[in-house]
Parts: C-alpha cells; structure tokens; sequence
C-alpha cells in the first residue's frame, strides 16, 4: 500500500461514538494532511460554476460531459447522484476536476426505466448511493480497471441493487429510479440527519450497522466533508433501514481500530484517475475500497466490509430484480 495512504490510515483518530437505533458511528480525525481546497458538486451547481450533460443529444449511458467554467477544482464523489437529463446517473469513481476544463466521466444509471430529456442538464440530487451498491461498485469497477483500465461498473449489478432496495423497502417507482426510494423515505432518514451531529474538524466516518463494520469515508479538506456529510449519513442509513435489528454488544471502538488495521494490509493497484491525481484501489479479506490522491495529498478515501462469497460471486439475482414493482 502508498505510504501516504498507509500513514493516513495510522493517523485516523476517532472520536465519540453516536449511534441511532441499528446504527453506530465514529468521527475520524485527522490534522496532518493540509489538503489543497476544492468545492463540492453541490456548491459548484449552486454557483453556476459546472455544467453536466450527455456526451451529445442521443446520450451515452455509461459517460457525461462536465464542463467547470471556474478557477476552482472541483469534487465529484464516488456514488454522488446527479439527476435529470435523460435519466440519473451516480459517479462510478472519485474525480477531481481541474479548473477551467471539460471532462468525460464514467458513471451509472440509477433509473432504469426512462430514456428521455427532463431536463438539458444535470442537477445534483442530494444523495450519495447506498452504501451496500457503493461497495459493491468499488467492486465491479475496480474489476474492469484490472481488466481494460476503464472505469466501468457492472451495470445490471447496479439496477439490481436499486431494484433489491425498493422490493425490500417496500417502495414504488414509475421510472425504477433510485431518487424515489429516498424520497419515499425521506421521514425516516430524517431521524437519522438529527441524531448524526457533524462536528467541528471532523473529516469522515467509519460506521456500523447491526454492531459490525459497514464502511468509511475521509475527505481531506474539512469543509468539503461537512457538505457531503448529509448525502454520506443517508447512504449509511438508507442500508441501516433494511437490517433493523440488535447488533452483538462488542467492544465497538476496538472493532474500529481493528478495521482501519485491516484496511492497511489491502494489496494495491494504482491507475490514473479521469480527472487530476491517481486512483489507488485496494482488496483484502472481506475488504475493498479507493482513493484519489493529488499532490501527494489523499483527497478522499473509502473502504467498506463485504463478504468473501459476495466478492466472488452474483450479487444479486434476477429474481430480485422482477420483486420491483413498476406502475
């Protein structure tokens, strides 16, 4: 593993735990790194700085064009959704988009069933995907990195988990359009945002669901992360929804630490990234994760647990996906 990342993994401190009903969370901490700044997608589309549209009028599934018409360097986070167009898309990777520069980006759809024009452009949606796909599409695209050094998902995987979580959720949706799940449950996630406190210098979470390790996600710049933290805290609880139930009374804090330590014996591939720096990612035992490094400095980081049979195996099946009900 890069010794920038392996020391940030050292170095990570935690804070107190919170927890809401199925759901435990740490703060991470972290003063060494003296990230360069960056906006984030919701600041850059608030301020008129970043224009995102199809690739060209017929659209392209797997790919838009993102054109930053600022001297900012701008943060697309992995699993972020944007919404309109001709259907929803979530980013496949972290990006760092230059200043004054347009970009090809590899993403996802996450509404199956629409193939026309709501809008000339993206928005962004508010949301980040949940965290159970996000794993699974560090996954998958890390798989097609290793094989063409394309950053691809498997994409009926994605419409899989979109599919899975609506059955499961009880949730329809006219357009099999993950945003719909969300906002079906926006009550309840609701309850999460309040027990869930960002902190001052917090820059990430490690989270647990049902008392074992579901993920993490760092971001090097404080301000950036206290605007992603809301999308990241749905992500988590979205999945926390599905799982309700107690969790074994462990000692959660060593269970933490044991994580971060397992992370830094992950093997390694670095490539580079769509936008500035490298993306670095990461396999071990029942672990997979990313980074996005620029400058020497990680900008974000994530890893998330996911078990042996399901890293080597169908996510999910068909029969899941034909439980969706369409109206």
């Amino acid at each position: 593993m890069d010794e920038i990342v392996k020391n940030l993994l050292s170095s990570l401190e935690l804070g107190e735990e919170q927890h809401y009903q199925n759901m435990h969370l740490f703060p991470l901490y972290y003063s060494g790194n003296h990230s360069p700044e960056y906006l984030t997608l919701k600041e850059a589309l608030e301020k008129n700085l970043l224009v995102i549209t199809e690739v060209q009028q017929q659209g392209s599934v797997p790919e838009l064009r993102v054109k930053n018409q600022s001297p900012f360097t701008i943060l697309l986070l992995d699993g972020e959704e944007l919404m309109g167009a001709k259907q929803n898309r979530i980013l496949n990777t972290s990006i760092l988009i230059p200043e004054m520069s347009e970009i090809i980006i590899p993403v996802s759809c996450t509404e199956q069933g629409r193939w026309s024009y709501s809008s000339p452009h993206f928005m962004d949606s508010d949301l980040v995907a949940a965290s159970k796909l996000r794993a699974y599409k560090v996954k998958t695209v890390s798989a097609s990195l290793k094989e063409s050094k394309k950053y691809l998902s498997d994409q009926m995987m994605v419409w899989d988990q979109v599919h899975s979580l609506a059955s499961e959720l009880n949730v329809s949706s006219a357009t099999s359009a993950m945003r719909d799940i969300y906002t079906a449950k926006e009550e309840d996630i609701s309850e999460y945002l309040k027990k869930f406190t960002h902190l001052d210098g917090q820059k990430g979470v490690l989270v647990f669901i049902n008392g074992k390790v579901t993920g993490m996600d760092y971001l090097s710049f404080e301000p950036a992360f206290k605007n992603l933290y809301p999308k990241l805290i749905k992500s988590y609880a979205i999945d926390a929804m599905l799982r309700k139930k107690d969790g074994e009374k462990n000692d959660l804090r060593k269970m933490a630490e044991n994580f971060l330590n397992q992370a830094k014996e992950c093997s390694e591939k670095k490539y580079k990234s769509v936008g500035k720096g490298w993306d670095h990612r990461y396999e071990g035992k029942e672990l997979v994760g990313s980074a996005l490094l620029s400058d020497e400095k990680v900008i974000h980081l994530a890893f998330f647990r996911i078990a042996e049979d399901e890293k080597a195996g169908n996510i999910s099946s068909s029969s899941q996906r034909r439980q969706f009900r369409i109206l």
